[in-house]
């Protein structure tokens, strides 16, 4: 069970994401539905850390095997979505591809658990101001690249 819970007129998140770095390029995933872009992650399930979650969301969603290289950044997240209130804690690690190879895709990947509506691109850190990526503190703790950092991302 994923810790989402309901508190008052909230929904509460833990969420864990991996931040991968290859040739100045960070990998995130998109939903083709919507406007913007988030690191690949998802909730982190009762009982399990946010680093063994970040594994298996990579896992299920790219089928790549990853180790976590270390601690990027937590952000505190509160905003709207669907006419619902959030509050999110994000923990951010730092990640790599196992397998040698898998470290030279630069290209777009597909979601291999039959979600045809996400997609993996790899967006240039150099302009990542110009890019949707959310939560926007993540663009302030990839520009300063100085870490682990604590971040308030308040789009409330």
């Amino acid at each position: 069970m994923d810790l989402t819970i309901d508190v008052e007129d909230y929904k509460l998140n833990v969420r864990a994401a991996g931040v991968i770095i290859h040739n100045n390029k960070v990998l995130a995933h998109k939903n083709i539905n919507s406007d913007h872009y988030a690191l690949i992650g998802g909730r982190v399930a009762i009982g399990d850390d946010s680093e063994k979650t970040v594994k298996r969301e990579i896992q299920e969603e790219l089928g790549k095997e990853i180790e976590i290289t270390g601690y990027v950044a937590t952000v505190e997240n509160f905003f709207e979505m669907k006419d619902a209130k959030y509050h999110e804690i994000l923990f951010i690690h730092r990640a790599e591809f196992k397998n040698e190879e898998d470290k030279k895709i630069e290209y777009t990947l597909k979601n291999i658990e039959g979600k045809d509506y996400l997609q993996y691109e790899w967006l240039d850190l150099g302009k990542i101001e110009e890019y949707p990526l959310l939560p926007e503190a993540v663009k302030e703790v990839l520009k300063e690249n100085k870490f682990p950092v604590h971040k308030i991302n308040n789009e409330m």
